[in-house]
């Protein structure tokens, strides 16, 4: 997991390096659809890019973007009036019987179907009407690291080609050293916090909210750390009365209209005695973990790029091997 979530920036290299053509007549292709909305189709790390993808496509192209519930298909058998409509399916196996069945009803009831997949002879790839490879390479770690940051980079390049978005384009450019910098960003701070928790909170809003809802993933995952993800605001609803001196809060801000809200949070939960771990972002009394300038839209990928590291490191801390997690294998096949 280590030498997978270092190497990240190399598949978003690669990415960079080739399918520009193609990525600029898929772009050309979703302007000619102008869809009336977005589905989003995946599970687990993949899930969580597509979170990423509605903050993006929403805020970019303006295009309401939800969720599908492979169960509509795969188990009750639905079929819904999907014309003109973009179903972007998200694997990095590109085999689960449950997608598979999802993009089959989709196409049948009308979808323009996008995959992203870091496999390319997978039957995801052979079913959708449009590709975007992922170029990650072989992941052997059991959770998914590279393919997950992989597939932040192909969305926002999409997003870019599609809304002609030529500033993001150029940033676009500059985000593999910048993962390179977030790599080497030094988060061993948060290691004595986590190291006995019990519970964690990890906190985002908006484009964050995918970093937040994948580190907590993997510190359940890899760390047998009860991790929940939260929106900023959605935590001050129930959860929030669970935070104390004994439960900490990962607080995770890109420089948009979220980043106050987060600051306010963080400060208001330090001044109650909560160990607060914050990255991009400023308060008194919080644990500062440092991050990288950049644009809001590509911010999230570089905290996670930190975040992985902390992650793996956190895993061995608390006695974990962070390549082989419990009870689980690298392809989840779901019905």
């Amino acid at each position: 997991m280590f030498h997978e979530a270092a190497s990240a920036s190399a598949g978003v290299r690669a990415q960079l390096a080739g399918d520009a053509v193609a990525i600029e007549a898929l772009g050309a292709a979703i302007r000619r659809l102008a869809p009336r909305a977005v589905i989003t189709c995946a599970r687990g790390s993949s899930d969580h890019a597509a979170t990423y993808a509605k903050y993006l496509i929403e805020t970019r192209a303006r295009v309401l973007t939800a969720s599908a519930a492979p169960s509509v298909s795969s188990v009750y058998g639905i079929e819904q009036d999907l014309r003109q409509c973009l179903f972007i399916a998200i694997s990095q196996s590109g085999r689960s019987p449950d997608l598979l069945a999802s993009v089959a009803h989709a196409r049948a009831s009308g979808a323009t179907v996008l995959a992203l997949c870091n496999s390319e002879d997978a039957p995801l790839v052979a079913a959708a009407d449009h590709v975007i490879h992922l170029r990650a390479g072989p992941e052997q770690s059991v959770a998914a690291t590279k393919s997950y940051l992989a597939t932040l980079a192909a969305l926002a390049r999409f997003v870019a080609a599609w809304t002609r978005d030529e500033p993001l384009g150029r940033e676009l450019a500059r985000l593999p050293g910048l993962m390179d910098d977030a790599w080497r960003l030094d988060w061993s701070a948060a290691v004595g916090i986590l190291r006995n928790a019990g519970h964690l909170y990890v906190v985002g809003r908006g484009l964050g909210l995918a970093a937040a809802q994948e580190a907590a993933l993997k510190c359940k995952e890899t760390c047998g750390l009860h991790a929940e993800a939260f929106s900023s605001a959605e935590v001050r609803h129930g959860p929030f009365t669970l935070l104390d001196a004994g439960f900490p809060a990962l607080l995770l801000a890109q420089d948009d209209a979220t980043r106050p809200g987060i600051e306010v949070l963080a400060a208001e939960l330090a001044s109650r005695k909560v160990p607060v771990l914050l990255a991009g972002a400023a308060v008194p009394g919080a644990t500062l973990l440092p991050s990288i300038v950049a644009p809001a839209a590509l911010a999230p990928i570089l905290l996670v790029q930190s975040a992985y590291r902390l992650i793996v490191t956190l895993a061995v801390e608390r006695g974990h091997d962070p390549d082989r997690p419990a009870h689980l294998r690298k392809v989840t096949e779901t019905v």
